[in-house]
């Protein structure tokens, strides 16, 4: 009969903690690409991120001072990996070249533009959407380099994480518009 409180016990801290939460994953994404030509040959190389988001857990602004970490919905890879992915998609598109490489990604001959990117800002809120602000820089093989900035809000189309993914998703395309703006010049 001793066992009876322990039993008991066990059961009632195991209803406490409850189910365990089933986490979910996403990624950044880009439209597919139509390339048709070899040229231009452009890196993106290192795209640094605050490190206020720089974990798996989606950070979610719930006020002007206040996030949350949502345990519960995460990216799927590094978004020091994503941006420069997902960032060299965009530019195949926009170029209309195969051409294009993200630094991870197998090496190429000599590209004729690098591009860097540092993002000042990766905000996230099922209120407002997606933020991005991000301070880039293209590099010729030859002549000056280009810089420029990119500010993107996009709206969530749903108040969720996979809202919230798609609309930075539609920011990077942005960036990358602006990007391929500068490399046409």
């Amino acid at each position: 009969m001793t066992h009876k409180p322990v039993l008991v016990l066990a059961l009632l801290l195991a209803g406490c903690l409850g189910p365990a939460t089933k986490e979910n994953y996403y990624l950044l994404s880009a439209p597919p690409a139509a390339a048709t030509g070899a040229t231009p040959r452009v890196l993106v190389g290192t795209v640094s991120v605050p490190e206020s988001v720089d974990r798996t857990a989606m950070v979610i602004r719930v006020g002007p001072n206040k996030v949350d970490i949502d345990d519960a919905n995460r990216w799927a890879e590094p978004l020091k990996a994503a941006l420069p992915r997902v960032l060299a998609e965009n530019l195949r598109r926009e170029l209309g070249s195969t051409n294009v490489y993200s630094s991870r990604q197998a090496t190429t001959p000599a590209p004729d533009f690098r591009v860097g990117v540092d993002v000042q800002r990766f905000d996230s809120s099922f209120d407002e959407g997606a933020t991005l602000d991000a301070l880039w820089t293209v590099t010729p093989a030859t002549g000056p380099a280009r810089s420029g900035q990119t500010v993107a809000t996009e709206r969530a189309a749903t108040r969720d994480a996979a809202g919230i993914a798609a609309a930075h998703s539609k920011a990077v395309e942005a960036l990358a518009r602006d990007i391929a703006a500068a490399i046409k010049r």
